[in-house]
């Protein structure tokens, strides 16, 4: 068949040449993904969006991206059906799309990622928390589950921070699922109050919270439930126990 001859010459030729193939002509799912959601802060806006529908101000003060910046990878995520603007005024929100939410898993396992480095990695300290650390860190929550651990789970903790960046917040785990809202959590399991940044390092699991009760600097109310039994938290090497 004349169109068989030709085909094998074309591939012999190929193998001849032997030329280095352009990254787009090469069959590598994880290299075309990331041409899509690569781009620094996609899946940051992604994640802020799935704590719920958010404005450009807010974005800005959760990201720290610039204005310019901002607008340019809104439009860009609009365009790639990752988000959509809810409302045409000024005061409108941006909401994710079922295509943008389909990056939950994506992004849940990169804070998984990041947080069982060696703690040398990470270059955290306490006294680096700022006024945004610890809504930060409880919105975070939900992507740093323990699978084995908050499966079976069924119990609500209320975190009444003080100070810079501090506030009440609800932290519910049912089914292996968590939600994490402002404000006071009726019938709580747990609560905890403790100054905002000493409880950022206890969550984080740089401070020891037995420690921290034992001084007196954080409240521990209600039943023996533990956030360290729920949540990761940044690996050490010596073993830690729940309080």
């Amino acid at each position: 068949m004349p169109g068989s001859t030709s085909v094998l010459k074309a591939v012999k030729g190929r193998k001849r040449r032997a030329s280095v193939p352009r990254p787009g002509h090469i069959f590598d799912p994880v290299a075309r993904a990331l041409e899509v959601i690569g781009d620094r802060w996609t899946l940051v806006l992604v994640r802020q969006l799935l704590g719920g529908n958010k404005g450009f101000q807010e974005l800005r003060m959760r990201t720290g991206i610039t204005p310019r910046v901002l607008s340019s990878r809104l439009q860009k995520l609009t365009k790639d059906g990752f988000i959509y603007k809810d409302g045409d005024d000024a005061r409108s929100l941006y909401a994710l799309t079922d295509r943008g939410r389909s990056l939950e898993p994506i992004i849940a396992s990169i804070a998984l990622w990041w947080t069982r480095q060696p703690i040398e990695a990470h270059a955290i300290e306490p006294d680096r928390f700022t006024e945004t650390s610890p809504q930060s860190i409880l919105e975070s929550l939900p992507f740093l589950l323990r699978d084995e651990a908050a499966r079976e789970g069924d119990v609500t903790f209320e975190i009444r921070l003080t100070g810079e960046g501090g506030g009440v917040w609800a932290v519910e785990i049912v089914d292996g699922h968590c939600t994490v809202t402002p404000g006071f959590a009726e019938g709580a399991d747990v609560r905890y109050t403790a100054d905002a940044r000493l409880w950022c390092g206890v969550a984080l699991g740089l401070v020891e919270a037995r420690e921290l009760v034992r001084r007196g600097d954080m409240v521990k109310e209600g039943g023996p439930q533990a956030m360290n039994h729920y949540f990761h938290q940044i690996y050490r090497p010596e073993d830690r126990t729940s309080d």
